[in-house]
């Protein structure tokens, strides 16, 4: 994956050494004894009697979709395989046991109940979501291909000069840029192979090398925030509030960046004083030496024109009419006839995300179609809960979870229940500016998990340099995550109240 990429070495390196953890002996038998705890569970939950859940009306069908939705989570949380083969097995089990075209024997409507249309179920794969990010992972391939990105990043960090601490923030501003259009992992591994000749420059004694390594994780996860597609929970709290079965909020990419990329911003500039307070240079000066140059050819010139027209529609996408799903796919289709993207460019793409979060709509369909969120709704008197209360605690249980776990799992598994909760409070959200708060605010706490180096993949491209202790991590992390989540909910909430969500 990402083989065009400059710094694939890292993602290599990195792999080989998640899979012979994995992989080893001792760490087989404690995912054997998770699996078997996960199937206990699962198994308690599909099999005990429905009134036990003490929901009104609830049928087999509904209850089974608790039981999967258990699966997925306790999958995911303990990380028993990765996280787009439990959304795999997921879709599979509710194709064969919820809708249908399941398992004659285990699917008689008569008595089960209604049954979830399996072309639905399948069709999370096709969600206009999926070709957002498709969209978004083809412009960054086609970018590395031609070499923009690396002249991009000669002329973007240019300006910044030589002073250490200039430098500093250029990369972080840069690769926060990058990590708006392009994927947070292939951003963090192209920018740390552009500082390698950068920490040659640097004394090993000072701390301007673990500044310079703790700024591009940061920033890629930061980054992401600013646009819907910089990171998977945006485009999953997109699908969710835009969804015309749902909340219909019609909400465009140019509305989200009005809003987060301000923000986006001002976290990267606290994030500089942050780290160059904590790590300062000992070196004032440093030369940057990027190298890579950019193809000059036709392919070169349609990648830059097509890309400036995209990010253009994608911005006035109020004005033209097109959404941005829709511009999506003007990159894929032009990259397409003009020869830009081929066959083998298409294996490039990040396919594990897209099943990772494919997995996660089919839950949320499971909820919603089967009529389990509905009688969840009648059953639990959500109304009454605090609207504040409820911003907090979503934000706190995302946040601690993403540290944790994948900050796209998280958010899959969270979304749906939030648009469930939420959905059933009603006009009671109001006075923080409805649900898109809570959704919203969902997204800013997944990219504000950055304490462990299992906790993003750029967190781990960064720690795999050996230029960064796990306390380092854990104290930028904490500092910046900490700050970026106060400081986004404060906005979220003023914004809210003023009701220009």
């Amino acid at each position: 994956m990402f083989k065009i990429f400059p710094g694939f070495h890292l993602l290599e390196n990195l792999h080989k050494v998640s899979h012979a953890q994995k992989y080893h002996p001792s760490a087989v038998a404690k995912r054997l004894f998770k699996l078997a705890f996960v199937l206990l569970v699962t198994l308690t939950l599909w099999n005990i009697p429905s009134d036990s859940f003490g929901i009104e009306g609830l049928t087999i069908v509904q209850q089974r979709v608790i039981a999967i939705f258990a699966f997925a989570t306790l999958m995911w949380v303990l990380e028993v395989v990765s996280s787009w083969a439990t959304s795999l097995a997921v879709i599979v089990l509710m194709l064969l046991f919820t809708s249908d075209s399941g398992v004659n024997f285990m699917t008689d409507k008569e008595v089960v109940g209604p049954l979830l249309s399996y072309k639905s179920i399948m069709g999370t794969f096709a969600d206009p979501v999926i070709m957002l990010f498709i969209g978004g992972f083809v412009l960054a391939i086609a970018a590395s291909k031609t070499g923009l990105d690396a002249v991009l990043a000669k002329v973007l960090l240019k300006p910044f000069g030589t002073k250490s601490d200039n430098v500093l923030l250029g990369f972080l501003l840069i690769t926060g840029l990058f990590s708006m259009f392009v994927s947070n992992t292939a951003t963090a591994a192209m920018m740390l192979a552009f500082l390698t000749p950068v920490f040659k420059q640097l004394p090993p004694e000072g701390k301007g090398r673990i500044a310079l390594a703790m700024s591009i994780p940061v920033a890629a996860n930061l980054g992401g925030m600013a646009t819907p597609i910089g990171t998977p929970p945006n485009t999953i709290a997109l699908k969710y509030l835009n969804d015309p079965e749902g909340l219909n909020m019609a909400l465009g990419f140019g509305e989200w960046m009005a809003f987060m990329a301000p923000l986006t911003i001002l976290l990267l500039f606290i994030s500089w004083f942050v780290i160059k307070t904590i790590f300062p240079f000992s070196q004032k000066t440093i030369k940057l030496e990027i190298e890579g140059e950019m193809k000059k050819d036709r392919q070169t010139y349609i990648v830059i024109v097509t890309f400036l027209v995209t990010v253009l529609l994608w911005l006035t996408d109020k004005l033209t009419g097109i959404n941005s799903y829709t511009v999506a796919m003007v990159p894929v289709a032009v990259f397409a006839l003009t020869g830009v993207l081929t066959k083998y460019d298409l294996e490039e793409i990040n396919w594990s995300v897209l099943w990772m979060v494919a997995g996660g709509f089919a839950l949320g369909y499971g909820l919603n179609a089967s009529g389990l969120a509905a009688n969840a709704i009648k059953s639990i008197p959500f109304a009454e809960f605090s609207p504040l209360i409820i911003l907090l605690i979503s934000g706190l249980v995302c946040y601690t979870l993403s540290n944790f776990i994948s900050n796209s799992a998280t958010a899959a598994l969270l979304m749906p229940i939030l648009a469930v909760v939420c959905t059933a409070m009603g006009d009671s959200l109001g006075s923080i500016g409805g649900t898109a708060t809570v959704l919203i605010g969902i997204a800013i706490a997944a990219s504000s998990a950055m304490v462990l180096p299992i906790s993003t993949p750029p967190n781990a491209l960064a720690f795999s340099t050996n230029f960064i202790k796990q306390n380092d991590m854990v104290k930028i992390g904490l500092i910046v995550g900490v700050i970026s989540l106060a400081i986004g909910y404060s906005v979220l909430y003023f914004i809210g109240k003023l009701g220009l969500l």
